[in-house]
């Protein structure tokens, strides 16, 4: 039997790097128990530098040089923090990262590589693109490819780095027969990186590329047009490439440890001069035994930072990273060949390319096709309707893990009618409406089951979640009360964990307008968080289910498919990016589109019972049909291709059976119409007239909305068109 042992440690790995990744990779199979292992890392995927050249030749897709953060940490049971570091403080052990409340570490690591940027070099930072960080340079590189523009490029460095790049520019412009100009250039001797061998046969393969080598020569300005040399030479470019000048990222050297040169100072344990910080790869100083910045060294080290860090939490004993003194260097020439050296030697070839091909596809398999998560064993003694019971995957809680809709219908129904005078409600409304001095408050409550790792996140879409159906009655949020189950932790990891989820709380509940005036916690078997809310409308009539009129538009405000991203994201079948713009749109809040749609005859919140679900209530409440354009649906990015799979949250098949009669609903995209939503938009509807100024006020205050169709005359039924 699985036993959920408490949390008492807080491991932090601050970036996405080569050991970290290798990190978490290897913790999935051996992970420490009572140990919460967090990454933190600007975007979802992190690049791998080795292949980057291949991608900007052409050779390799972009999904194939990156490594998907969000898969991975979910199979190593971390949690994902996306954000940028901003501060470490090491007296409090505390990281800042921006945008979100700090988060407390026992012991962290850092591994966040370098930075190309060249702030002092005038013009660079308008007009230049630095090579590192790799997944912003890729982007921009894509970006002007796509463009049409000139083939003419500048990089700045002539180092190793440089030259890949170069080479791989003037590669990728001759296949799409725009006649490459390219120029790199280097204030010193370029090429001193490799042997003098190596060096040599460099020479040879910019000249045969057509790369222009321009030594002995400083950038003094990079302009729209090009960049301006000390010599009063104009090199003319579209594109400028930063290769030189790598550096540690700021921060580093604020934290009072130990540096060299900006990196962090590290002995042969990888510890930083604080015993509970170590960094690895290139933000990393190994004062043992200096190396060269160089992939290869973050990638041996890996084995010996998690042996390292699971000591400093377990009192395991701490072993060396002794690197190797020599390494063999590929560097890509371009094509589909590749240059080698090592002990002196140099060779390049085809063969060589095949060679380094095969090398890092290798490396990359070690985080593709991670192990799905599956349902657990069975025991031997078990009802014989468990397995139907169970179903064919776990509860995905991209529904919030909320009943049906059916059978929350049928429970409600034998509830005796109140007869009170002070409280009002349309059968199935978003939330009740009670009077008190002449004044009518709205009243609700919601919470979800974690589906995501990462507290603020949740609490902050949770927060969304449950003020979406004082927003959907046109109602102003008053006060909110909190509810919260932490999974068994320590008291010292409650009061890190309340703090980051009480923080995140009020980023929501403060600008809305509710106050938190309490709440109850408690410790549980996984996270929960969920508020009540009160509203209120002093000015107007509260907006129901009750009032949709024939020939009204409807207007959804949100896309949908959250339930089928984050059902991928549990089952390992959505990528990173999917999955982080969907967490984005849920924790987008609905306040300004409620206040715009303030003249809606009726309107709803798109939560647990899908777009079909909601539409279907406002129908019923309403006495009318509906005609849904599914052209006009707008989906969340990935979900449509992800349903197209057969992807389909837990909740799916009791969302379809619930909704009453949908005609015309067929197809992959309609089943995204069943599709639960968490934290979704509101559904209003509104007179036909004002529609497209109401669309117009709602897009320019940055809202995604859409007029999806329009309510008709006759049946409460839903027809698909």
């Amino acid at each position: 039997m699985k036993q959920n042992f408490p949390l008492t440690r807080d491991i932090v790995l601050i970036g996405g790097g080569h050991s970290h990744a290798l990190v978490l990779r290897m913790w999935a199979m051996r992970p420490v128990a009572g140990a919460r292992l967090t990454l933190i890392n600007p975007g979802p995927t992190a690049a791998y530098s080795g292949m980057l050249p291949g991608y900007v030749a052409g050779h390799y897709d972009r999904p194939e040089i990156e490594i998907d953060l969000v898969a991975l940490s979910r199979f190593a049971g971390a949690r994902l923090v996306l954000g940028s570091v901003e501060a470490l403080d090491p007296v409090n052990r505390t990281i800042r990262v921006a945008g979100r409340p700090d988060i407390g570490y026992d012991v962290a690591s850092v591994d966040i590589g370098i930075t190309s940027e060249m702030p002092s070099l005038r013009g660079f930072s308008e007009h230049g693109v630095p090579a590192k960080p790799l997944g912003a340079f890729a982007a921009k590189w894509r970006e002007f490819l796509e463009t049409g523009r000139s083939g003419q490029v500048a990089v700045i460095g002539a180092g190793i780095a440089g030259v890949e790049l170069a080479l791989a520019m003037a590669h990728a412009l001759r296949t799409r027969a725009r006649d490459p100009r390219v120029t790199l250039i280097d204030r010193s001797d370029g090429l001193v990186a490799l042997n003098r061998t190596a060096n040599k046969k460099l020479r040879s393969e910019l000249t045969n590329a057509g790369v222009a080598l321009v030594e002995h020569r400083n950038v003094v300005d990079v302009t729209a047009t090009g960049v301006l040399l000390d010599s009063g030479d104009l090199i003319p470019a579209d594109f400028v490439v930063g290769a030189a000048g790598a550096r540690a990222q700021d921060w580093l050297a604020e934290t009072g440890l130990t540096t060299h040169n900006g990196y962090l100072a590290v002995d042969q344990t990888l510890r930083s001069s604080d015993p509970a910080v170590f960094a690895s790869g290139d933000c990393a100083e190994l004062t043992h035994a200096p190396r060269p910045k160089a992939g290869v060294f973050a990638v041996r080290a890996a084995p010996i930072l998690l042996n390292n860090l699971r000591a400093s939490v377990s009192g395991g004993r701490m072993r060396p990273y002794l690197p190797q003194s020599d390494y063999l260097k590929l560097v890509s020439l371009g094509g589909k060949r590749a240059l080698a050296e090592r002990f002196g030697t140099a060779y390049s070839g085809s063969v060589l390319w095949r060679w380094k091909d095969h090398i890092d596809r290798t490396f990359m398999a070690r985080f593709k096709d991670l192990p799905a998560m599956g349902q657990p064993a069975l025991p031997s003694d078990r009802t014989e309707d468990l397995q139907d019971a169970l179903g064919p995957k776990p509860m995905c809680g991209g529904c919030g893990a909320k009943v049906g809709r059916g059978a929350l219908r049928d429970a409600l129904r034998h509830l005796p009618r109140t007869d009170r005078p002070d409280i009002e409600s349309v059968a199935g409304d978003d939330a009740a409406i009670i009077v008190t001095g002449g004044t009518r408050q709205v009243m609700t409550t919601d919470h979800l089951r974690a589906f995501w790792d990462d507290p603020v996140v949740m609490t902050r879409i949770a927060a969304v979640h449950a003020l979406g159906d004082i927003w959907a009655m046109g109602a102003k949020p008053q006060a909110a009360t909190a509810t919260i189950i932490l999974p068994k932790m320590t008291a010292a990891l409650q009061a890190r964990t309340m703090s980051e989820i009480m923080e995140a709380a009020q980023s929501i509940m403060g600008p809305a307008g509710a106050a938190i005036v309490g709440g109850h916690s408690s410790l549980g078997e996984e996270f929960t968080v969920g508020f009540g809310v009160t509203g209120l409308c002093t000015d107007r009539q509260p907006i129901t289910l009750e009032g949709a009129r024939e020939g009204d538009a409807i207007i959804l405000t949100k896309p949908i498919g959250s339930g089928v991203v984050m059902a991928a994201a549990m089952s390992g079948e959505a990528d990173g990016a999917t999955v982080a713009a969907a967490l984005d749109l849920m924790q987008q809040d609905q306040a300004a589109a409620s206040a715009l749609l303030g003249s809606a005859h009726a309107m709803t919140d798109v939560t647990g019972f899908g777009l079909a679900g909601h539409l279907a209530g406002i129908c019923e409440a309403s006495g009318v049909g509906a005609e849904l354009d599914l052209s006009r649906v707008p989906v969340m990015q990935g979900a449509l291709s992800l349903s197209e799979r057969g992807v389909r949250s837990t909740l799916y098949p009791d969302n379809r059976a619930g909704a009453g009669p949908v005609f015309g609903a067929s197809g992959a995209k309609a089943d995204l119409l069943f599709d639960p939503q968490t934290a979704g938009g509101l559904l209003a509807a509104v007179d036909a007239k004002h529609s497209a100024a109401v669309l117009d006020k709602l897009g320019a205050s940055g809202c995604p909305a859409a007029m999806i169709g329009r309510f008709v005359k006759g049946d409460p039924v839903i027809t698909v068109i």
